[in-house]
């Protein structure tokens, strides 16, 4: 049975007091509306409709090619919203879910339950209902005597003995779309001059048809956004969900509640993961790593077994058996090699370290290419910008970087050649060949010609 989301994002949010639209606010990495994206897809292979209003530009380009668009000109209600999508979708049979954009903690689990229920149901709707002391501003749902679904009445119209029922409207639907077309013709106007979806419930079961119901069985995910705070209490649960979820997996996080892993992250085994530490964006780490404390890592791959301590990584490469930190800043483009160690407060951008390289501390390396078994001494920088342009810095496998060298580019250091402590070199250096000072000059030569005056005496 052909299974399609429509996903509601058309409000504006006044209540986060924002110039962004509320389905865009980010949560554990990603906007709101990614969270009911990834749902949909999970549910079927069928392109979600996304209904958009408010800034319904910005909407459009944040989701871009994942999902259809219907606009909702003038905000008049949740069933006017779904309404927009009928042009869209009417005359094809199957199901329709319905779900909010503000409503991340949903789950692709208790969504597939809702459908299941519906696709047994003789009759056009299920709903997905919870139970809880707080109301959270929901819809309450009517039961008969026998226990099947009334109605749905909304908050703003139930009487004193309605707002005492426990059980809500959650706020996802699974309808029928033949049926649901032509009820939505039949909501009336609210006395807030809104349609509202909960309606079509009570159009149901007027017309003698069943609307079955799922309970959700944690109440969490029934949380929707409308201000900063829920926004704040939904990440709380968002990112105990995504620890445990890696802990479970093997990943050994010391303190849950002082350690931020967005959604996209994934961790190896056996890795561990110390306090204060954020993982963000499309970072993926190897297994037996141990990372942190104090560490910020954002869209970067970590190979195997590697140690970063108290060190930020911005869109880099980390090979197997790194080591790093503390203090240190990869920057976009440094590709660390395996085995490559880097020391207290080093800086790379736009660079690749070549295997079992060695980069003290206090150093600077910025589009440089780096070979093999390379010493980078202390306090050594590559001088790559002139205040126009960039120029890049290569240094050949087994070279000896000596402290305090300026390597003012663009320069080639040979395999083997070495620079003594402070050298700033400003030409190429040969294979092998030994340079210092400032300008940094050849030794040999120097070291010939006391030869040849030795000689001559």
């Amino acid at each position: 049975m052909k299974i399609t989301s429509v996903i509601l994002a058309a409000g504006q949010g006044t209540r986060m007091h924002s110039s962004l639209p509320k389905v865009l606010h980010p949560l554990a990495g990603k906007p709101l509306i990614r969270y009911a994206l990834d749902s949909a897809r999970a549910l079927s292979q069928e392109p979600p409709v996304v209904v958009v209003g408010h800034d319904a530009a910005a909407v459009r380009q944040s989701v871009g090619n994942d999902a259809c668009f219907v606009l909702q000109e003038h905000q008049l209600g949740t069933a006017h919203a779904v309404q927009a999508a009928e042009p869209l979708l009417a005359g094809e049979p199957g199901l329709i879910v319905v779900t909010y954009a503000d409503m991340p903690l949903l789950t692709t689990e208790t969504l597939l339950r809702l459908v299941a229920v519906q696709q047994k149901n003789s009759g056009p709707a299920t709903i997905l209902t919870m139970n809880s002391d707080d109301s959270h501003g929901f819809g309450r749902v009517l039961r008969r005597p026998d226990g099947s679904v009334q109605a749905i009445v909304e908050e703003a119209q139930a009487t004193p003995e309605i707002l005492a029922i426990r059980e809500l409207n959650v706020g996802a639907y699974c309808f029928t779309s033949e049926w649901l077309w032509d009820a939505l013709k039949r909501v009336p106007l609210s006395p807030k001059g809104e349609f509202y979806l909960t309606d079509v419930a009570g159009i149901a079961v007027a017309n003698g048809l069943a609307v079955q119901s799922v309970t959700v069985e944690d109440v969490s995910e029934a949380l929707g956004i409308n201000n900063r705070l829920h926004l704040a209490e939904a990440e709380t649960f968002l990112r105990k969900r995504i620890n445990t979820r890696h802990m479970l997996a093997g990943v050994t996080i010391v303190n849950p509640e002082v350690t931020y892993i967005e959604s996209d992250v994934q961790i190896g085994a056996d890795t561990v993961i110390w306090p204060n530490t954020f993982l963000r964006g499309r970072t993926t780490i190897g297994a037996g790593c141990t990372i942190g404390p104090n560490t910020i890592i954002e869209d970067s791959q970590v190979g195997r077994s590697c140690t970063i301590l108290a060190a930020v990584l911005e869109k880099a490469i980390l090979e197997d058996d790194v080591s790093m930190g503390p203090f240190a800043h990869l920057r976009k483009g440094a590709h660390l090699a395996k085995g490559v160690h880097m020391g207290n407060f080093g800086e790379i951008k736009n660079s690749y370290l070549g295997e079992g390289t060695k980069m003290g501390h206090f150093s600077y390396l910025g589009d440089a290419t780096i070979g093999q078994d390379v010493n980078i001494g202390a306090g050594t920088i590559t001088c790559n910008y002139d205040g126009v342009h960039k120029y890049p810095t290569e240094i050949g496998d087994g070279a000896f970087i000596g402290s305090d060298t300026m390597l003012v580019a663009p320069v080639k250091i040979g395999e083997g050649a070495h620079t003594g402590a402070g050298a700033v070199v400003t030409h190429d250096v040969p294979p092998g060949e030994l340079v210092a000072g400032v300008p940094a000059r050849p030794l040999h030569k120097k070291e010939s010609k006391e030869k040849k005056d030795a000689s001559q005496r």
